[in-house]
């Protein structure tokens, strides 16, 4: 198969841990054409088909000069057998129309994954929200008094930014309500944008779990990112220690339940992450943690993912 990977620059990977490049190495190793572009490549003339300046790749197995372009040119999305969208975060403009050339692609025929509108319709802190049974009390909102409040009822809370990404701009609030104010003011901008509030859960001492859907099932690893020098963050971007283990069964209980509806949306791949049994956010735009699983345990997650996309390809 002839694969598309759109995603950040391929220069700046960190190819030790980076899991675009543990699906490229396995693509490869099938005997699969792997080409790569960016959002900023891809264009879109009336009355013509979606297209992309890609650069065909081959994977060297070197940690330095680790690939090489065998040719480059502009091309039809849709003449590829699949596209990946690999575009991290953060999801702002760019990356919102860079979903739209998407799904005209698949207008077009593209297999795209995960799917464009799948992407718009379910943003990570707030997709959490139709799953409210497995998720800890929650709040979205821009009223800063109905944050004073929340606090007043639960006394330990998160307050975190709908945007943020690798833990960037979340804070604690105890019950002593110290700089609640200030952070409530940092936060909602007056009023001009929504905070997400959740009732603080101690079991992240244990770790913030990334669990991985993909293809509808659940892998029987995650990475526990575990808070590091009195951080109530876990993520690896704040200096969180990853640590992975097997999969419990009430975790999987939760996820087995998730995992097939978003599955049937066009989210091959999905980063649940939990606290202890707590849903605390659903993860689609680009889903990480295979290389620290696979170093870890043995266990080859980027495998498994090609496994469910040949399988979602027939």
């Amino acid at each position: 198969m002839n694969i598309l990977i759109v995603a950040d620059p391929i220069e700046s990977f960190k190819i030790y841990k980076d899991t675009t490049f543990a699906m490229m190495r396995e693509l490869q190793k099938r005997g699969h054409r792997v080409s790569s572009t960016e959002p900023r490549f891809m264009s879109w003339r009336s009355g013509q088909q979606v297209t992309a300046q890609a650069r065909h790749l081959q994977l060297t197995g070197h940690a330095d000069d680790w690939y090489t372009v065998t040719n480059e040119a502009r091309e039809p999305v849709h003449t590829f057998d699949a596209v990946l969208m690999r575009k991290d975060p953060p999801f702002d403009s760019e990356f919102f129309y860079a979903t739209h050339l998407l799904e005209q692609a698949e207008r077009e025929g593209a297999r795209v994954f995960n799917s464009p509108r799948a992407l718009r319709d379910h943003p990570e802190k707030l997709a959490l929200m139709e799953f409210a049974q497995f998720a800890p009390p929650t709040l979205v909102t821009r009223n800063g008094n109905a944050l004073r409040a929340f606090h007043t009822e639960h006394r330990d809370i998160i307050l975190k930014p709908l945007d943020g990404m690798g833990g960037t701009g979340i804070f604690r609030v105890g019950q002593d309500g110290l700089n609640l104010g200030a952070i409530v003011e940092t936060l909602n901008q007056g009023g001009a944008t929504s905070v997400m509030a959740q009732r603080y859960l101690p079991e992240i001492e244990a770790g913030d779990k990334r669990l991985l859907l993909i293809g509808g099932k659940v892998a029987p690893f995650v990475l526990a990112r575990i808070p590091q020098g009195g951080e109530v963050r876990g993520n690896l971007a704040a200096g969180g220690k990853g640590v992975a283990q097997p999969l419990s069964d009430e975790n999987r209980e939760v996820a087995e339940a998730i995992a097939p509806k978003l599955a049937e949306r066009g989210l091959l791949l999905v980063g649940l992450d939990m606290i202890g049994n707590s849903v605390t956010e659903i993860n689609v735009t680009s889903p990480t943690c295979f290389q620290e699983i696979f170093d870890q345990t043995g266990f080859d997650v980027a495998a498994m993912f090609v496994d469910a996309l040949e399988s979602a390809l027939g």
